[in-house]
């Protein structure tokens, strides 16, 4: 008799968590943002709030420069892991997974000396930082051994610079040949540390399709376990479409099976920027900011509906927390969650916006689930 009531009490038990976890349409750690400008690693108040707006993965700058500001000497390399240990312990402490961007190389691993955009000049040097890092803040990683009082949340991600398709953020061009050295490089560095570990594709924004094709033709297939997309355009239709082109390219050079990230996408509220980017022409006309949070809420339904067709694996919004200039070009000052208004941190109807579809994607919108939703 105790022996049948315990097992219909264990059949009860696992039968609800799995009737909870099955109200979750999406992978833990699908829907996430980046964090950079005015961000502070360092303060907790906007942690604890990523953490219950249902950010579960934050994409950040891993500046290469900082991480190595000297060459190798006699005695080998030497790190400075100071800044990046700052993003890794906080994250972890709020349950979030951490995406780095390495980039930015030093003035003696750089094509062009001096330039943060500059493509880096040795493979040798690529491999080694990444293969460092991977030593840090990996699942063996010597961070994790150092700080036994921090939640262990091993770094598993890892993506190689940003928009090489982009004169601003890789200085040769084109730039196929040698942004596919690098990214060979970056994956032989983590993998000889993490052969788990996933390497990414930098993200590749405008015409993203055309940009992938040309990695491939370089050879480029073989050396990523992701390919990233930044699909900006004037609506959340024609943002799928371009991320559907990309599929495509994929399917068409053997790497169907190939997952695809979304490491950025965003629509700034340029309805107080200058006169210069009032049309702009990859966002089209100016958007308010409740025009902005209805297009994060249509575009987040869209990419969650078409998730399992097209393989997208994560999809973050750029970014949270941006500093308002007014009058300024620059679009991004405005595209936060989180704003710095008159040095007052502030939220936007956006950041309701996503709060409300990761509840609910996350299976965080029922009563029954809120002891392990934030």
């Amino acid at each position: 008799m105790a022996r049948t009531a315990l097992l219909t009490l264990l059949v009860l038990l696992f039968g609800a968590a799995g009737a909870d976890a099955a109200t979750r349409a999406v992978p833990q750690g699908w829907l996430g943002v980046t964090a950079d400008g005015p961000f502070d690693a360092s303060d907790a108040t906007e942690w604890r709030r990523m953490a219950r707006a249902g950010v579960e993965t934050v994409r950040t700058a891993f500046v290469w420069s900082l991480l190595q500001p000297g060459a190798p000497g006699p005695s080998g390399p030497v790190y400075d892991f100071s800044g990046t240990d700052k993003l890794a312990l906080a994250a972890a402490r709020h349950g979030i997974a951490l995406v780095p961007v390495v980039q930015g190389p030093p003035y003696w691993a750089a094509v062009h000396p001096g330039v943060f955009h500059s493509a880096p000049s040795d493979p040798g040097a690529v491999r080694q930082i990444f293969a460092a890092l991977a030593n840090r803040y990996g699942p063996r990683g010597s961070l994790w051994r150092e700080r036994l009082n921090v939640p262990r949340r091993p770094i598993t991600a890892w993506q190689v610079f940003n928009e090489p398709n982009l004169r601003g953020f890789w200085s040769v061009q084109p730039f196929h040949g040698s942004y596919v050295a690098t990214v060979e490089a970056a994956e032989r560095g983590v993998h000889s540390v993490d052969p788990s570990a996933t390497v990414v594709l930098a993200g590749l924004p405008n015409r993203s399709w055309e940009a992938l094709s040309a990695i491939y033709a370089a050879g480029g297939r073989g050396s990523f376990d992701a390919v990233a997309i930044h699909p900006y355009s004037r609506s959340p239709v024609n943002v799928v479409r371009i991320v559907r082109y990309a599929r495509r390219v994929m399917r068409m050079n053997g790497d169907a099976r190939v997952p695809i990230w979304v490491t950025e996408f965003s629509w700034p509220a340029t309805g107080e920027m200058s006169e210069a980017f009032r049309s702009n022409p990859i966002f089209g006309q100016p958007v308010s900011n409740a025009g902005q949070a209805r297009l994060l809420g249509r575009t987040v339904r869209a990419f969650a509906r078409a998730r399992r067709r097209l393989g997208i694996e994560r999809l973050i919004w750029y970014t949270w927390l941006s500093r308002e200039a007014s009058g300024s070009d620059n679009a991004f000052d405005y595209a936060g969650l989180r704003r710095i208004r008159n040095g007052t941190h502030v939220s936007s109807p956006a950041l309701r916006a996503f709060r409300r579809w990761a509840r609910r994607l996350e299976g965080c919108a029922k009563k029954a689930n809120a002891q392990r939703c934030r």
